[in-house]
């Protein structure tokens, strides 16, 4: 999760420990600067700004402790381990209770737990950048609802911008991972909203959202889609580490949403979470169709899944379906507003011949948008999304 080429400073007046330690790291992938003791150390700690600080307890004229409390003056999140050969429990208390990252006992017989305490470290203040990156998202999402109250009554202009502003990124890269979306709203404001985003180091989760209606009033909707999920997210990180994330309960938490915001508003969701370590794709069904397509070896098929729309019934629930998800593939989720461009007399038609458009589109957005003519639409009756993810297509 953290950067491979992360720098690190060793602080230790120990020389041939200090060279020692600096060289099995940098053997490991690190950047190692050094210092003889803390007063130098300092002097480079606000020079280089190192991502990592590895200090001795027991220094001359700035010892560990009084080095922790000097980073700390300088108010920055920079992680501190301290490797000590006192020994003693009250210094091994004190230097955690200033916020040291861990503390360890020299010698250090297998220099492999230095750097899985480094790399924990890390990968610890890493997460808590992205908890404050998620603070100040929602802290902007509440902003920016508060405002899109009046300003999508008084300026239809002002609204479509803060709508256009909430979607992410497209297309976007995650690891091998590709997402892309387009939205085609019927109105000039579009009740149909995307969402893509990475829940840590391993997991990205995504979501489609129809909102019931046209215009100002399901454009607020997705606005209020967006604030939920980012506080949800927040909240679930605060604790430091993200639990599992179950797409059926992030559905069952925006219906009690939407339902206690009493704007008699429903919206039909497709909502997943992809783990890349795994290699499974876990997903949630809110009363959406058309259901998400899977292409594949050249074959596309739907997956399975059903559900209530979300803001409408309180007493519904919702079911995870968990699946391996194929080395070359794409999904691709679409708003039922794509069904009025497909021939047919019935839906049960439309549905049937869905999947092979998508095939015959190769999986791709471009090629949906090639199959579906897009680029020719006129006024449609309805607003229309497509989000795909995909992964080595060839």
């Amino acid at each position: 999760m953290h950067s491979p080429s992360a720098t690190l400073l060793i602080i230790d007046d120990d020389q041939v420990v200090r060279a020692s330690l600096a060289a099995y790291l940098e053997d490991s992938g690190f950047n190692v600067l050094q210092a003889s003791n803390g007063l130098q150390g300092l002097e480079v700690f606000e020079r280089d700004h190192p991502d990592l600080v590895i200090c001795d307890l027991r220094m001359p004229q700035v010892d560990g402790l009084e080095l922790i409390r000097r980073i700390n003056a300088l108010q920055v999140e920079t992680p501190v381990i301290v490797v000590s050969g006192a020994g003693v429990m009250t210094d091994a208390v004190e230097a955690l209770r200033l916020g040291a990252a861990d503390y360890l006992i020299k010698p250090l017989e297998d220099l492999a737990v230095l750097e899985h305490s480094v790399r924990r470290a890390l990968d610890r203040a890493q997460l808590r950048v992205e908890n404050l990156r998620y603070r100040e998202k929602l802290e902007a999402a509440n902003r920016q609802l508060q405002a899109s109250l009046s300003l999508l009554e008084e300026d239809q202009n002002a609204g479509r911008q803060v709508q256009m502003n909430m979607l992410p990124q497209t297309p976007w890269m995650v690891d091998g991972l590709q997402f892309a979306h387009q939205i085609i709203p019927s109105l000039y404001l579009s009740g149909d909203f995307v969402d893509y985003f990475r829940l840590d180091e391993r997991r990205v989760a995504f979501y489609l959202a129809d909102v019931s209606g046209h215009g100002a009033s399901s454009a607020f909707v997705t606005v209020l889609l967006k604030f939920m999920t980012t506080r949800l997210l927040y909240e679930s990180r605060r604790g430091g580490v993200l639990p599992e994330f179950k797409p059926s309960d992030v559905l069952a938490h925006i219906n009690r949403g939407l339902l206690n915001c009493k704007l008699g508003k429903h919206v039909t969701m497709i909502g997943g979470v992809i783990d890349e370590q795994a290699g499974s794709l876990t997903y949630s069904i809110g009363g959406h169709l058309p259901l998400p397509v899977l292409f594949s070896a050249g074959e596309s098929y739907y997956l399975q899944g059903r559900g209530l729309p979300v803001g409408l019934f309180a007493e519904a629930t919702y079911q995870d379906h968990v699946m391996q998800i194929p080395e070359s593939f794409s999904l691709t989720l679409l708003s039922d507003g794509i069904l009025d461009l497909l021939p047919g007399d019935t839906l049960k038609e439309k549905e049937t011949l869905l999947p092979q458009l998508v095939s015959s589109a190769g999986g791709t957005l471009d090629g949906l948008r090639r199959v579906f003519g897009l680029a020719k639409l006129g006024d449609m009756p309805d607003d229309i999304a497509l989000l795909v993810m995909s992964r080595n297509l060839a």
